[in-house]
């Protein structure tokens, strides 16, 4: 199995997503801030968050248990769980890539051009 790589903090995530779509910083860290709430609050309540083209978020009961060294036990509890499409799947692959660069080039002007859409009607 191969080695996950190195890990990137909350904090440059925002800053890269800020570069790529060339807003500020505050900007992105919003919009992060936004999205993972309406996320959590939608699959909270019992929703399935499908994202077209990324995957699909949801929550999955898991049945308590009894503790194995002690007199206690676990009750039922919900996890987040997500599932990748299949096409971000093979993007990840490295052999395939190449063929997904144009695909993505288009997603961040695309992503540019949402971002300026929200900011310009924040404004109005």
């Amino acid at each position: 199995m191969e080695s996950a790589g190195s890990r990137v903090s909350k904090r440059q995530f925002i800053a890269r997503v800020a570069a790529r779509c060339g807003v500020s910083i505050r900007t992105a860290a919003d919009v992060y801030q936004a999205l993972f709430s309406e996320l959590t609050d939608a699959v909270g309540g019992g929703e399935t968050v499908v994202l077209t083209g990324f995957g699909r978020f949801y929550r999955q009961e898991h049945k308590g248990h009894k503790v194995r060294f002690g007199q206690s036990a676990v009750d039922d509890y919900y996890v987040l769980k997500f599932s990748a499409s299949r096409s971000i799947n093979r993007r990840l692959d490295d052999d395939n890539l190449a063929r997904f660069s144009t695909q993505t080039e288009t997603q961040d002007s695309c992503a540019l051009n949402i971002v300026s859409h929200a900011q310009s009607g924040a404004t109005a």
